[in-house]
């Protein structure tokens, strides 16, 4: 079970994340917020699939970025932003489902840099299968250097 992060902080984190141009256009949901967690998906639709209608690798690394990014987020200093600074991503078997679900998870908060995890699921029926796995490295920007959306107040 994750912490529960302070209501208001995790509805500023929900809100950046559904303003978000790409995450409308490609259908993408917000879940489950919490300390050092967050739960992202996205419904099957034939736009977010390639040529065989299995999920598009696109659209499982748009997960895992958001989430990762978001999850980091959950765990800032105040006055700081995050941005992502690399992922390694992992395909292990095809998109296939109803709907993809990415939980990632902060491993290691740190002053400059925040390591997180994430898993992305298919979802189809009662079945869950593990379609990748991901390490993401996100940057913590100080105020002076912060972007828009994900800073933290105190």
């Amino acid at each position: 079970m994750t912490e529960p992060l302070h209501e208001e902080y995790a509805g500023r984190i929900r809100a950046a994340l559904e303003s978000q141009g790409f995450l409308q256009l490609v259908g993408g949901e917000v879940g489950v917020i919490g300390a050092g967690f967050l739960e992202m998906s996205l419904p099957y639709r034939r736009e977010v699939t390639q040529q065989n209608g299995v999920f598009h690798g696109g659209a499982i690394a748009f997960l895992v970025d958001a989430a990762s990014t978001a999850a980091a987020a959950t765990v800032l200093q105040p006055g700081y932003s995050v941005i992502t600074a690399e992922y390694k991503l992992n395909i292990v078997s095809p998109g296939i489902g109803d709907r993809l679900v990415c939980r990632a998870e902060v491993v290691k908060p740190g002053r400059m840099l925040t390591v997180v995890e994430a898993k992305v699921h298919a979802l189809a029926a009662d079945k869950s299968k593990l379609v990748a796995v991901a390490l993401a490295t996100i940057a913590n920007l100080p105020p002076e250097r912060r972007s828009p959306g994900f800073e933290r107040q105190s």
